[in-house]
């Protein structure tokens, strides 16, 4: 009802005209009023019954209602820890029922924003004489912990990909989205290498030129202009990824690790996707279980960071001492990788504290190491939360506590095998969210978050399209400013 309609005045007693001719009229009977609500009030029903009945029964089934079902862990144990609310398993059905797969259009990009970079890296190394190469098959991404950029772009490439959630396109007049497929990621680790054999000034190769090149291209593009970019999706894992033109491709979604070195008006959770870092050590194999973990936590990592990784000096200078604690400076290496592999499968917590970003690959070798993360990280995201409670996998411990001689130790010690057990029990249900590799893993998860991004960007391009000229002195609304008040230790 509307609340202005409070205000008017009640309208006068319906009355009919009686029998007589001349002009007096009689009060309805209450009776006659009270029938008359009775059959309005019964045919109302039966409308809305028989609406009911056709829709069940005459609406054709949308396909891709179950496809969340088919991709979600379900356990039907009623005792058992899910990870799925059911408010949000509920909505997410209600999205795949309302929209098909997203159609995306992948950018046939000049080959050196793609394979070309790989040769590049790969010129670097001493691995190749000559390019380009003949068969691009040939060529190998390197592994490292940005490598979700291979992933995306070979997953759109295979002809048998499945397409629950995004369907490639070869006509860019149907797409809703535009994939801009630069190894932006692979280009920044290129940038400084120079020749394996030391001699030389390198491979000539420039980061920064290939950004600026890239955004030429783009802004060639009819597609690009005709949103403003709103439409298109990048990725840049690495935190210096697209560094020099992310002020000119911020509309776009972005596909990040974290909004460690990104400006609150160039990313947010709203418009932008959370990606997990590809683990580098090999998932953990056996059953859950303490009795092979001897020691009660685990660290292996630079121990000097800027920015919010000072906090790991502090960390080793408390914990280095403590018995059954294992806390090592370490650089990335394969022997490193090695001793962190059998770190993490021998130990019961598995620490993360922040570095030069909020989060890094450690966490993620955690979980599929079955080690429960303890993240002392107070301005982390994690990716794909819609769908995972983080507090069922992972404890979360803030700086300020975390740094207090004996506070981290005591209260790990304190935690009971059988609460150890439902932490590993979690964290296999949530382990292929972090295997790139699994079909029903990682890529289909990243394609379902940008999937759900469509409804705000056709939002937002309407909306462009009927402002008008004004003055900004605060963030745009379609940024996300949490609270970042309140101070939580879950320990």
């Amino acid at each position: 009802m509307n609340l202005n309609d409070r205000t008017k005045p009640r309208k006068p007693r319906v009355l009919l005209p009686s029998s007589s001719s001349s002009e007096t009229l009689t009060p309805v009977p209450k009776m006659a009023r009270k029938s008359i609500l009775k059959s309005t009030v019964a045919t109302v029903l039966c409308v809305f019954g028989l609406y009911g009945l056709s829709t069940t029964f005459f609406n054709p089934i949308n396909p891709y209602h179950s496809r969340l079902d088919l991709s979600l862990p379900l356990d039907s144990s009623s005792k058992s820890l899910s990870l799925l609310s059911t408010d949000s398993g509920e909505n997410l059905s209600k999205f795949s029922r309302n929209f098909g797969p997203v159609k995306v259009y992948m950018y046939d990009l000049p080959r050196k924003f793609t394979y070309g970079v790989i040769e590049s890296y790969a010129v670097a190394r001493g691995g190749l004489e000559k390019v380009p190469v003949d068969d691009v098959s040939s060529l190998k991404y390197p592994g490292h912990q940005h490598s979700g950029e291979w992933y995306l772009f070979s997953d759109l490439i295979r002809e048998d990909r499945d397409g629950r959630y995004v369907v490639r396109v070869s006509d860019p007049e149907e797409a809703d989205l535009f994939y801009v497929s630069f190894f932006s990621s692979l280009s920044l680790v290129v940038n400084p290498i120079r020749p394996a054999n030391g001699e030389g000034a390198g491979t000539g190769y420039s980061d920064e030129e290939m950004q600026e090149s890239l955004m030429e291209w783009l802004e060639q593009q009819e597609y690009w202009k005709r949103n403003n970019g709103r439409d298109h999706v990048f990725i840049c894992q690495d935190p210096n990824a697209l560094h020099l033109i992310v002020d000119r491709v911020k509309n776009g979604v972005l596909l990040v690790s974290d909004f460690g070195r990104l400006r609150s008006d160039t990313a947010s959770l709203v418009k932008d996707v959370i990606l997990p870092y590809a683990h580098r050590i090999k998932s953990y194999s056996g059953k859950i279980g303490v009795e092979n973990r001897k020691s009660l936590l685990f660290f292996m990592g630079n121990r000097y960071r800027k920015e919010g990784g000072k906090i790991r000096d502090l960390l080793f200078q408390i914990l280095e001492q403590e018995e059954d604690v294992i806390i090592k400076h370490g650089a990335q290496s394969r022997e490193s990788r090695r001793m962190a592999s059998q770190g993490m499968h021998s130990s019961k917590f598995c620490l993360h504290p922040a570095g030069d970003t909020p989060s890094a690959c450690r966490l993620f070798d955690a979980i599929v190491s079955l080690c429960v993360p303890v993240i002392v990280s107070d301005q982390i995201e994690l990716p794909f939360e819609d769908v995972i409670d983080y507090r069922k996998i992972a404890i979360f411990v803030d700086s300020a506590s975390a740094v207090k001689p004996g506070f981290l130790v005591k209260n790990l010690r304190k935690i009971t095998r059988e609460r150890i057990l439902e932490y590993q029990r979690e964290m296999q249900e949530v382990t292929r969210y972090f295997e790139f590799e699994d079909t029903n893993g990682t890529v289909s998860e990243i394609w379902r978050q940008v999937s759900m991004k469509l409804p705000l960007i056709k939002l937002m391009i309407n909306r462009d399209k009927r402002l008008v000229k004004r003055e900004m002195t605060e963030p745009d609304c379609s940024c996300l400013c949490s609270n970042q008040s309140e101070i939580r230790t879950f320990l």
